[in-house]
């Protein structure tokens, strides 16, 4: 409809055939002035039939004049494409990008989707370091002792004497064998803690895609309203040439032009926001992607869309069903009953096995040990040892678990609410965008209709140039109305996808 209003305004007659026309139209002008002289000279006339015909001359005269600076208009107006041209921008040109390239893309370079790859690894290494809490820790201990001289006690057979210089090396072990049941739940969160991070990885998975389906609908519908700013520049400009060509034949007042002028002058405005949006919207793209800000976007546009199927209490039993975000807290929970097992272990006590083995000498590689009565041996030892007074630390420790459970818990019950809140408020967004791209699309056609009927009626000055303007301004805002509508219900519609935790690429 668009191409079609401007070719009526800045196409039309071929130069050669409006010639013809114009040199027929002149003879014609010429053949009846004779004629009117001719019967004027020869025969008499009622001096108010005299005054009829001059009347009707002049009114003619006038349609004449009409015809020929339209004509002339359609000649002369410059293609308005030449005055506006279209955003070319400093990106330059890229390959076009479908909706799949550019989820596949976001999920290797976001930053997010790293650092949750390196959780993994943290709390896979974290549960191995629990676990090996079970097993027995060995140690070595190397000393050297130089006295500042050599002692004896007793002087007797039974006595013994310190020697100056005094080596020795001892090894143990100590195997745990109960510690108030705190080793068994410390590996069990460790082991919990890796799945809250697997899960975590998904969530932010998820995360990203719909960031990266926003980012790519936004792009999309910007350029849209970009288009539809641009092409309501050229159709005003081509109408602020007809308002200055009538305005100075002298067929429509100075207002006419001086209102379309303005309304241009805003329509321009209008455009470089437009523009600026693009801007931001494909760098905001660029970085999801982890692209140059300034990087060149061309992405394969989708104009097509897929209704809703099902009703709100479908998506609402869904998404309780696949939100992993109730998994999580799930996790959280017995992460904080386990803690709160810990925190009971000084109630009992901490039996452990160890063991040492000594050897003593009298230079660095432990010889001369004939000088001590005992140079080496070895001992196992079961160790008991329980903290039974501590003021009240222990009951108090228990006493805050509880409430980090409790706290668990109701956090759960807090996601429910928040997920049924995004589940509905994306569900009714969606069927709102799809409700209106149903009324527009309809109003899309009566828009571009009422433009062609006023374009007509103008070049038959039947309508004034204000009828132009708001036939135009209803067309750019129904089709404003229909690319948000259109883009808007295909974000809530991701959105949607998100909060009941589907994954889906495209």
């Amino acid at each position: 409809m668009e191409e079609a209003g401007l070719m009526g305004f800045s196409g039309g007659f071929e130069q050669g055939k409006l010639g013809t026309a114009l040199l027929e139209l002149g003879a014609s002008i010429s053949a009846i002035s004779i004629q009117v002289n001719l019967k004027a000279s020869e025969v008499p006339v009622p001096w108010q039939i005299y005054k009829l015909m001059e009347m009707s001359a002049r009114y003619f005269g006038r349609l004449v004049i009409f015809v020929i600076v339209l004509c002339l208009f359609q000649i002369g107006v410059p293609n308005p494409s030449a005055q506006e041209t279209p955003r070319t921008g400093v990106r330059g040109q890229a390959p076009a990008m479908t909706l799949l390239q550019a989820v596949e893309e976001a999920l290797r370079a976001n930053l997010e989707m790293k650092q949750s790859r390196k959780e993994i690894e943290a709390a896979n290494a974290n549960k191995k370091a629990q676990r090996s809490n079970f097993f027995p820790t060995f140690n070595a201990t190397y000393q050297f002792v130089r006295n500042d001289q050599e002692a004896s006690i007793g002087g007797f057979t039974g006595g013994f004497t310190t020697l100056r210089d005094q080596v020795s090396l001892t090894t143990g072990f100590r195997q745990p064998i109960f510690s108030g049941f705190a080793l068994i739940n410390q590996y069990k969160i460790a082991d919990l803690g890796l799945d809250v991070a697997k899960l975590n990885q998904i969530l932010t998975r998820l995360e990203v895609i719909f960031l990266a389906k926003q980012s790519y609908f936004n792009v999309l519908k910007t350029h849209k309203l970009e288009e539809v700013s641009l092409d309501s520049v050229k159709l005003l400009e081509a109408q602020v040439e007809v308002a200055r060509n009538f305005y100075e034949v002298g067929m429509t007042p100075l207002n006419d032009l001086l209102q379309t002028q303005v309304e241009l002058a805003n329509t321009k405005q209008e455009l470089i926001v437009a523009r600026n949006n693009l801007d931001v919207a494909e760098s905001v793209f660029n970085i999801i992607l982890r692209r140059s800000v300034n990087a060149a976007v061309q992405l394969t546009d989708i104009q097509s869309y897929e209704p809703l199927k099902n009703n709100l209490d479908f998506y609402l039993d869904l998404a309780e069903k696949n939100r992993l975000e109730i998994k999580v807290d799930n996790l959280q929970i017995q992460i904080a009953e386990k803690d709160l097992k810990i925190s009971r272990k000084d109630f009992y006590p901490t039996i452990s096995l160890e063991g040492i083995y000594f050897k003593r000498g009298s230079e660095w590689d432990l010889s001369g040990s004939e000088d001590f009565i005992d140079p080496d041996g070895w001992s196992i030892t079961g160790v008991a040892t329980w903290d039974f007074w501590q003021w009240g630390k222990t009951a108090y420790g228990e006493r805050e678990k509880r409430s980090r459970l409790s706290q668990a818990r109701i956090g759960r019950e807090q996601t429910l609410d928040q997920i049924r809140l995004e589940v509905e408020r994306s569900y009714l967004s969606a069927r709102q965008s799809e409700k209106n791209i149903v009324t527009v699309e309809k109003a899309i056609q009566q828009a571009e209709e009422n433009m062609r009927i006023t374009e007509e009626r103008y070049k038959e000055q039947a309508a004034t140039s204000t009828d132009i303007l708001i036939a135009q301004n209803l067309l750019n805002r129904t089709r404003t109305n229909y690319y948000n509508a259109l883009y808007d219900f295909k974000i809530a519609k991701a959105f949607l996808q998100k909060a009941v935790g589907l994954e889906i690429l495209e």
